[in-house]
């Protein structure tokens, strides 16, 4: 039994209903015709292996101070958000409504398709490629999943992929500990039986 209520996407403003929205000035329309047929699970913190703080939600904004520490200073002037991002207690934050277009991806391929920022939602998990995730970031990601398949019938059988898959050689998240058996189980068991 779920610990956690379900989630659910009002279609005509984008956004996860009861979900706080902190609007990242990095989005953009999609383009048009783009179809919407990707997700793409990334795994962030700031600093790296530090959670907890709000140096994630500062990055989207582009408020993140580059004298606070030194590896804030190599991604200064970086433009990036996501459309989701997902606490280790479970808590989602949602920054780019999900029929806009997060810079996500940066340099993608997917199949043949280049750009997977044009037509894919971006997930940004607290973590990193160091550590576990936690078992209510699994729970309320198969939940995420479950709502934009609900909201977007073209997210409903969607590829859902690693940053790593898209952009190989150039990244790695979300690591070599993201379980996607755990992942595939729960999705499952929300789509059949509900969590």
């Amino acid at each position: 039994m779920s610990l956690t209520p379900p989630l659910q996407i009002d279609v005509g403003t984008g956004l996860l209903i009861g979900t706080p929205y902190i609007p990242s000035p990095n989005q953009d329309p999609r383009p048009p015709g783009a179809s919407l047929d990707l997700v793409v699970i990334h795994g962030i913190s700031l600093p790296p292996g530090d959670y907890g703080g709000t140096w994630v939600e500062a990055f989207f904004t582009n408020d993140l101070p580059s004298d606070h520490h030194p590896f804030f200073q190599s991604i200064a002037g970086l433009r990036v958000s996501a459309h989701a991002y997902l606490r280790r207690d479970g808590r989602i934050i949602q920054f780019v409504p999900f029929h806009r277009r997060a810079w996500h991806a940066g340099a993608s391929v997917w199949g043949y398709r280049p750009a997977c920022n044009d037509y894919s939602v971006g997930i940004e998990l607290e973590g990193c490629d160091e550590d576990p995730y936690e078992d209510v970031q699994y729970e309320r990601l198969a939940q995420l999943l479950a709502a934009l398949g609900a909201a977007y019938p073209t997210l409903a059988d969607a590829a859902v992929v690693g940053h790593h898959d898209i952009a190989p050689g150039r990244k790695t998240d979300p690591g070599p500990h993201f379980d996607w058996v755990r992942l595939s189980t729960l999705c499952e068991r929300v789509l059949y039986r509900g969590l």
